[in-house]
């Protein structure tokens, strides 16, 4: 398998998406900086990391996607190339039109930084294939802009389609709002696109990915990448 990390101006998870990633390939994923005018060739994965892409100005994600390399993201993308959208990334993505909605301020209006855990809504993808469907796991956030908020209509289609990957729920699995962390609509954590190759969410998998940092869940998703895409 062939990977790339996109490196913005402010990115600051984009070296530890290539440890975690890395480990899962046995070599270490490509890094790619924001303005060059094209990915390299034959990638079967582009990860956009977490961060603060140009400071968050403007509005978390808007900057970044127009960077340069975003447009090349964006084509291929649309060509069938798997994207993994983290955190800053899944603001990007949404800014760049890769995914429906938007990731508005906490409802908190405070950064929140923590440890969460998911239930897997959708283990038939290449992203997810290493959980089981009802899953329960338990993943880093850290974000002050992680409010999934969408139309009705649009939350029908991802909720008819199978393309919320990811809720929000207390450790047995129930979705609440005590469970939510940020005020995210249906307690969404992460969507698919509709062909289920482009994957945001605003949880870090990267930062639970090894039992020396406290848990391994993250790992199963690069194991997943690494085993559909090779």
């Amino acid at each position: 398998m062939k990977a790339a990390v996109i490196v913005f101006p402010g990115s600051n998870c984009d070296r530890d998406v290539q440890v975690a990633l890395g480990r899962s390939m046995g070599r270490a994923p490509l890094m790619v900086w924001h303005r060059d005018s094209a990915l390299p060739e034959d990638l079967d994965l582009v990860v956009i990391p977490g961060g603060f892409s140009y400071g968050d100005y403007l509005r978390a994600g808007a900057m970044a996607a127009h960077s340069p390399v975003m447009r090349d993201v964006v084509e291929k993308a649309r060509r069938g190339l798997a994207v993994l959208a983290i955190c800053n990334g899944f603001q990007i993505a949404t800014e760049a039109g890769l995914l429906p909605g938007v990731l508005m301020r906490n409802a908190s209006l405070r950064f929140v930084c923590k440890d969460v855990h998911l239930r897997v809504e959708q283990s038939q993808t290449p992203f997810t294939a290493r959980y089981e469907q009802g899953q329960v796991i338990r993943i880093p956030i850290g974000h002050a802009e992680g409010n999934y908020f969408t139309d009705p209509d649009t939350l029908r289609r991802l909720e008819d389609r199978g393309q919320i990957a990811f809720r929000y729920c207390t450790p047995t699995g129930e979705t609440n709002a005590e469970a939510n962390p940020n005020g995210s609509l249906a307690n969404i954590a992460g969507i698919f696109n509709e062909t289920r190759t482009v994957l945001g969410l605003m949880p870090h998998p990267e930062r639970l990915a090894d039992p020396l940092l406290g848990g391994n869940d993250g790992r199963a998703m690069f194991d997943s990448l690494v085993e559909a895409l090779s």
